[in-house]
């Protein structure tokens, strides 16, 4: 009779634990979503459907990490897309080289720049940092490693591209001079939309992040952007947030841009308004050179708090999250 009854309490006692265990995580899923979590942002309007596929990811429990490699390989695998990924417009000597970073909720990150044939530069980024002692990994090196791996090499020049090139070179300077892309309606001004920076925020309240690019159009060979630099193009501290900017990389490279917009996001700045700080940082270094770029930073924090910044009008950012499906937000600008 007394093990009977000690049986009856102990389960009486143990359901009720499981109740309150089912209690605290019913609640916490309820708090997640009322703090703004999950979520997925990212620039651009073809932001859109890449969150879209990292919501896949983000409804089910599973990984931030997870979440924007996923959606950032949409545009790099979208034929029309001429400046993210396979058909990237290429560089003044008809060579299409891509750059791609991809940092987690550890610190841990991976990148690669310069690198030709292969058509997903994010998912090799990844594989760097989950498989190499390094960060990052750079031209022919990159493209060899990404093979090792399993990775196709194949031809990125596609017959649009090709044709576009062909036409700039009837008219263009063809010599290294420094930021003669930034012409009017030609690449690295106002106008060029060039990059896909990616940051989520999971269930568990972890942040991931992601940005890819063919880089500038005609650019010169062997020239690198800000998106595969830890800090410039990306950056995530857990502890914090994560940004991410698009643009002329070599403005955003001279300001650490990413990580200085996280810093200013440690400090108690909104993330609109550390958004804003980078941006005013920029143009106060180079009034001029500001006024013929486009620079813009996209950044999230621990709570699910989300704002963006940029020099010239015209920058928008995509958010998913269980309410916003499929909204496009006019970043805000200092021009």
């Amino acid at each position: 009779m007394y093990n009977r009854r000690k049986f009856i309490k102990i389960s009486a006692a143990g359901a009720s634990l499981a109740a309150l265990s089912t209690s605290k995580i019913a609640r916490a899923t309820i708090l997640n979503q009322a703090a703004g979590f999950p979520i997925v942002i990212s620039t651009w309007d073809f932001g859109i459907i890449a969150n879209k596929e990292a919501w896949k990811t983000l409804e089910k429990g599973g990984r931030a990490l997870d979440a924007v490699e996923a959606g950032v390989r949409i545009p790099e695998a979208d034929m029309k897309n001429h400046t993210v990924g396979r058909a990237g417009y290429p560089d003044r000597d008809g060579h299409v080289s891509l750059d791609a970073c991809i940092m987690d909720e550890f610190g841990n990150c991976g990148s690669v720049a310069a690198i030709e044939d292969i058509a997903h530069p994010i998912s090799v980024a990844r594989l760097v940092m989950e498989k190499t002692p390094h960060v990052m990994l750079v031209g022919a090196g990159a493209t060899q490693f990404a093979v090792e791996q399993g990775f196709k090499r194949e031809k990125l020049l596609t017959p649009e591209s090709e044709k576009a090139w062909k036409e700039w070179l009837k008219t263009a300077k063809y010599s290294p001079v420094m930021n003669i892309e930034n012409k009017q309606h030609a690449p690295g001004n106002q106008y060029n939309h060039d990059t896909i920076g990616m940051l989520a925020l999971d269930a568990k309240g972890n942040i991931s992040g992601a940005c890819t690019t063919s880089g500038m159009a005609f650019k010169m060979r062997g020239r690198v952007g800000d998106s595969p630099i830890i800090g410039a193009g990306l950056y995530v501290d857990n502890e914090v947030g994560g940004a991410t900017s698009t643009g002329v990389g070599e403005e955003v490279i001279r300001n650490v841009g990413s990580f200085l917009v996280v810093e200013l996001m440690r400090q108690g700045y909104s993330p609109e308004d550390a958004c804003k700080e980078a941006v005013k940082r920029i143009i106060k270094k180079k009034p001029d050179t500001a006024k013929e770029i486009q620079v813009g930073f996209l950044a999230i924090n621990k709570k699910g708090e989300y704002g963006a910044y940029a020099i010239q009008k015209g920058f928008s950012f995509a958010v998913c999250n269980a309410e916003k499906q499929d909204l496009l937000v006019p970043g805000k600008s200092f021009y």
